[in-house]
């Protein structure tokens, strides 16, 4: 999608901010990787603002995939004089996207809503999975594979995820972003603090810096779109989570 070229199919598939998925409830995470995890095959970025940096290999990226999974299972005691205690699967629906921008400028979004899943062979070089329904698939929930040998062509990528169904809820579901890159430790981003109320949740930022990357935490909440879009300056305009026309 381009920054003009795509606004009427985004505001097609867009319709509300309260529906932005509408394709099934992912519900589960078997991908989840638990933030005490002290074994050392993970590089976490835990705080707000603390980044990670990876120097570009000889010959370039490979292909860089960006995933998303979460803890939707959340304790619930018993009546039993609150000794024992029991797993419930959390109803949530979360979608993953991001806002792109290319060296050349152009700026866009992707999103499983209206079946934008990009392109990695071509502009802007970075595609999503799909709309994963059960998550009980093995590995990440949702992914967007960025074609490394094009990354001197992407400026940033801001990778947010959205509740699509259920409680407005971030401390019940720990969503996080998992960044792999070839002969590197998985990157794993991780919410530095929770917030009820509002639906969409920016947790990642992908930025080319000298065609290295360097990925940072940011974990800020917006109600919707068009207000993640004017803390970003993509530029991009919204009309009660509809994305219209420049």
């Amino acid at each position: 999608m381009s920054h003009k070229g795509s606004q009427s199919a985004i505001l097609e598939a867009t319709k509300s901010r309260s529906h932005f998925s509408g394709r099934g409830a992912a519900k589960g995470a078997s991908g989840y990787v638990n933030p005490g995890d002290v074994s050392g095959h993970y590089d976490f970025i835990k705080r707000s603002g603390e980044s990670y940096s990876i120097s570009p290999p000889e010959g370039g990226f490979e292909k860089i995939r960006v995933g998303a999974a979460w803890d939707s299972m959340y304790v619930e005691e018993t009546a039993l004089f609150g000794l024992i205690k029991k797993k419930k699967k959390a109803n949530i629906d979360l979608d993953l996207g991001c806002l792109y921008e290319l060296h050349d400028g152009t700026r866009g979004a992707i999103q499983a809503f209206g079946k934008m899943f990009g392109d990695s062979e071509n502009a802007p070089y970075i595609h999503l999975s799909g709309d994963e329904r059960t998550g009980d698939s093995e590995g990440d929930d949702e992914y967007m594979l960025v074609n490394g040998q094009k990354w001197s062509e992407i400026k940033r990528i801001l990778v947010y995820v959205y509740i699509y169904d259920g409680a407005l809820d971030w401390a019940q579901v720990k969503p996080q972003i998992q960044i792999a890159v070839p002969n590197e430790h998985p990157i794993v981003v991780t919410l530095s603090a929770h917030m009820k109320g509002l639906g969409l949740c920016v947790i990642a930022n992908l930025e080319n810096i000298r065609n290295g990357l360097v990925v940072t935490n940011y974990t800020e909440y917006f109600p919707g779109h068009n207000e993640m879009d004017l803390a970003y300056g993509f530029g991009l305009e919204w009309d009660d989570g509809q994305k219209s026309s420049l």
